[in-house]
């Protein structure tokens, strides 16, 4: 693969992660939420959102730099 390519790919599959998490955070409110507010204020509640936006975060970048990355050593 060409180094620009792979350069623009990997920063692509960086900030991707980014753009997704945002959206994700936004929405789990609406997804998880349950409508109740007193539950979405407690500390459980911003732990399981924190801990599940970055896992999302991580796995889409995983995914990315795997296929940027997948044979660009040869």
């Amino acid at each position: 693969m060409d180094n620009t390519l792979t350069v623009i790919l990997g920063i692509v599959a960086i900030l991707l992660p980014l753009v997704v998490g945002r959206l994700y955070w936004k929405r789990f409110d609406h997804y998880f939420g349950r409508g109740d507010e007193a539950y979405m204020d407690t500390l459980g509640y911003f732990i399981k959102k924190i801990g599940s936006t970055v896992l999302v975060a991580f796995v889409i970048l995983w995914i990315g730099i795997s296929l940027v990355f997948n044979g660009s050593a040869s």
